[in-house]
């Protein structure tokens, strides 16, 4: 199961928390370590609830990312087409 941590330190890296949030990266990636080391079910559901918590705080903390859309691509064109149409109407 460490897979789990792998896939937390990847989520952690996706969402940039060592700059946004450095304690709580730590403490996440310490719970997903906690929940391979242990075989009480009692333990694990107690340490996936706060990783769970955790997570979900890191995710509203990450920066948002602007990948562009059709939107972003139409405006883009139409800009390059103004300042073409620009440039041929000065000179």
């Amino acid at each position: 199961m460490s897979g789990l941590v792998d896939k937390i330190e990847s989520e952690l890296e996706e969402l940039h928390a060592d700059e946004t949030s450095p304690g709580m990266a730590a403490v996440a990636l310490d719970l997903a370590k906690a929940i391979v080391d242990t075989d009480a079910p009692t333990a694990k559901a107690l340490v996936a609830d706060k990783l769970r918590s955790i997570m979900a705080d890191l995710r509203k903390l990450a920066p948002v990312e602007s990948k562009g859309d059709a939107v972003d691509d139409i405006a883009e064109q139409r800009a390059k087409r103004r300042a073409a149409a620009r440039e041929q109407a000065s000179g």
